[in-house]
C-alpha cells in the first residue's frame, strides 16, 4: 500500500480510518481493494488502490450523476454458439475506479466526554466495526455528511438504526450523546461511504463498448465481503512505479489517475468489476480475439497483457496448470510467470495486474486474479467465459 499519511480529525460520526491510512472527513475518502485475503492457501487479490492521486480525490457530486451499480448476482450463462461468435479486444490496460457505497461502513469509535463521562452511544447499541448502516431514523443513508447531520439534529432522541453484518440486515436502536468538548450530539463512530482504486481491464466488446476487470469483485479488505457499490466512475490511470514482490510481500504497481471520467461502473460480484466506456482506448494491444472456451484450455505456454510502465500494455509469458473446469468464479487454474523480463521487473504477479488478459493459442482464454504470498510468481486464473456470464445483466452506455 501507499504509505501516504493524512490528518484524521474526528467529527460525530465521520472520521475516517481503514486498514491503511487515516483520512481528512471532510474529504470523500478511500476503500482500499487490494489485499483481499480471500482463501486460507493465502492467495491474496491483486488488485491495487490508487497511489498518485489521493484517495480524497473522489468527486462525490461527479460520481453521484452515474447510472446504479448492481452488486453480486451472477448473470445468465451464456450459450458456447455466443461464446464462439464473439470477438473481444484483450486489454491488459490499467484504469482507475472511483465509487460510492451503498450506506455508511463503520471503520473505528471514538468515545467522548458527556457530563465528564466517557462515553460511546455506538458501541452501547451494539454496533462493531464492519457493520454497514443502511438507515438511521427512518432516513436511507448515501453519506457520512447525512448521518451527521441526522445525529447533529436529533436533539438526543433515540434514533433507529437499520444495518448489515456479514451479509444479515440487524436493527437496533442508538441514542446521541451531547458532547462536552464539540457542543454537538454525536454518536461515537468512524464511518465512510465512497474509495478509489485501480486495476487492469479483461476485455472490451468492440461492438457496444462495455468491458469486464479484476476478474474478482471490490470487497473489503478484512473480511473479504464485496462492498456494495451504489455508483462508480472509471478513469483513465498511468502506471509510474513498482514495488518488486517477495515472499511474504506481494509487490504492487504505482500509478495515478491521468485524466477525468471515461465510463461507468456497472457490476461488481466475485466474477470482476464490469461497466461501459465512452469510447475505444487508443492503446489496446491488438485487433479484437475470438474467445477460448473452458474446455479449449490447455496445460502449457500462454501469455498475459499488462501494464508495468505508463499506459502501453506489453505481452508476457506464463504457464497454465492445475485447470478447473468446475470452478465458477476466479480460481479457475494456477498462473506461473515465466517471463524473464517480467519476473525481472516484478518478482512475477503483483497487485495492480489483477485482470491482466491471459492468452492462449491466439484466443483470450482468462485473466489473472490472485497472487500467492508465499510464492509471487505464482497465483490464480479466472475463466473468460466466467467473467463474460457474470456480466450478462443490463447495462447502460456511457455517456
Amino acid at each position: 500500500m501507499n504509505k501516504q499519511s493524512f490528518t484524521k480529525k474526528a467529527i460525530q460520526a465521520s472520521s475516517w480510518y481503514f486498514r491503511f491510512a487515516t483520512f481528512i472527513l471532510s474529504l470523500v475518502m478511500g476503500f482500499s481493494f487490494a489485499l483481499c485475503q480471500t482463501t486460507s492457501n493465502k492467495a491474496f487479490t491483486v488488485s491495487q488502490t490508487a497511489f498518485g492521486e489521493s484517495l480524497s480525490g473522489v468527486d462525490y457530486k461527479a460520481v453521484m450523476n452515474e447510472p446504479k451499480a448492481q452488486n453480486g448476482s451472477i448473470g445468465a450463462s451464456l450459450s458456447k454458439s455466443e461464446l464462439k461468435a464473439k470477438k473481444l479486444y484483450p486489454g491488459g490496460i490499467p484504469f482507475g475506479i472511483k465509487f460510492i457505497t451503498e450506506g455508511v461502513l463503520i471503520v473505528g469509535f471514538c468515545d467522548f466526554k458527556m457530563q465528564g463521562q466517557s462515553v460511546n452511544p455506538s458501541s452501547a447499541a451494539g454496533l462493531k466495526i464492519g457493520d454497514r448502516i443502511l438507515s438511521i431514523g427512518s432516513k436511507a443513508l448515501s453519506s457520512a455528511e447525512e448521518l451527521t447531520k441526522i445525529v447533529e439534529e436529533s436533539g438526543g432522541k433515540p434514533l433507529p438504526i437499520i444495518y448489515t453484518r456479514d451479509g444479515n440486515k440487524k436493527e437496533t436502536v442508538i441514542t446521541p450523546a451531547y458532547s462536552d468538548n464539540e457542543g454537538v450530539y454525536k454518536t461515537g463512530l468512524y464511518v465512510k461511504d465512497s474509495g478509489a482504486g485501480i486495476g487492469t481491464v479483461s476485455y472490451i466488446d468492440p461492438e457496444t463498448l462495455e468491458f469486464g476487470g479484476l476478474g474478482h469483485g471490490i470487497c473489503e479488505g478484512d473480511s473479504g465481503v464485496l462492498i456494495p457499490i451504489s455508483k462508480g466512475s472509471v478513469v483513465d490511470v498511468n502506471i509510474n512505479g513498482i514495488k518488486k514482490g517477495e515472499v511474504g510481500a506481494p509487490g504492487e504497481l504505482r500509478g495515478y489517475f491521468s485524466s477525468g471520467r471515461v465510463g461507468s461502473l456497472l457490476v461488481n460480484n466475485d466474477c470482476g468489476v464490469f461497466g461501459t466506456l465512452a469510447k475505444k482506448p487508443i492503446n489496446l494491444p491488438t485487433e479484437p480475439l475470438s474467445i477460448g472456451l473452458k474446455n479449449e484450455l490447455k496445460n502449457g505456454k500462454a501469455s498475459i497483457y499488462t501494464t508495468l510502465d505508463g499506459c502501453i500494455p506489453k505481452q508476457y509469458e506464463i504457464e497454465i496448470s492445475n485447470i478447473k473446469l468446475n470452478e465458477a468464479r476466479g480460481k479457475c487454474f494456477t498462473v506461473t510467470v515465466t517471463d524473464k523480463a517480467l519476473l525481472d521487473k516484478t518478482g512475477g504477479i503483483v497487485q495492480g495486474m489483477s485482470g491482466s488478459p491471459i492468452i492462449q493459442n491466439g484466443k483470450l482464454v482468462g485473466a489473472v486474479t490472485h497472487v500467492l504470498i508465499n510464492d509471487p510468481t505464482t497465483g490464480y486464473g479466472i475463466f473468460i467465459e466466467n467473467m463474460l456470464n457474470a456480466a450478462q445483466m443490463p447495462m447502460q452506455r456511457a455517456a
